[in-house]
């Protein structure tokens, strides 16, 4: 049986005003286009609806949006100084070794140089290794191949923050 009324994370997210909505959505993905389209489609009913809209929006950004979206992540390795959900996002590597995170700094770099922006990967449950891995087997994929990946990983992202800003205390 489902409930008629939204839950209250959502509720309140669909009464923010719009510019309060779209620095909330700026917050889980940096893309103008994407924050646009989904406060401009609230009101939502159940968070499989909004999620279901970030995924058509996500769908629908350009070479331009993407790279936008993606300069508001940073290097693996190196969560955003003074943001805790970069620290949780890329817990996997706060354990790694020093090993390991000098080698993730030059693969990053290597990456960055190929491809012109941040190694992007939904970063959460994966250990240090498991990224590195990931980096190493990507780094070798065709441009197009590989936006559609980064396309992909973004998705998972932003469903992920979506859900933590639906599920947030603001009550």
């Amino acid at each position: 049986m489902t409930s008629t009324s939204a839950p209250p994370g959502l509720t309140r997210f669909n009464a923010l005003e719009q510019p309060a909505a779209l620095a909330v959505l700026r917050g889980a993905c940096a893309s103008t286009a994407w924050a646009g389209r989904l406060a401009a489609a609230r009101p939502y009913r159940t968070a499989d609806d909004l999620y279901a809209a970030s995924d058509a929006a996500l769908a629908e950004l350009t070479a331009a949006d993407l790279r936008e979206a993606m300069a508001g992540h940073p290097p693996i390795g190196r969560p955003a100084p003074g943001d805790p959900a970069s620290a949780r996002e890329q817990r996997g590597m706060a354990g790694a070794s020093e090993e390991l995170k000098a080698e993730m700094l030059e693969l990053n770099l290597a990456y960055q140089q190929r491809f012109g922006h941040v190694f992007l990967i939904c970063a959460t449950g994966r250990t240090g290794e498991q990224m590195r891995d990931a980096l190493r087997e990507r780094i070798g994929n065709p441009p197009e191949r590989e936006r559609e990946i980064v396309r992909t990983e973004l998705g998972r992202i932003n469903r992920i923050r979506l859900a933590r800003l639906l599920d947030e205390d603001r009550a």
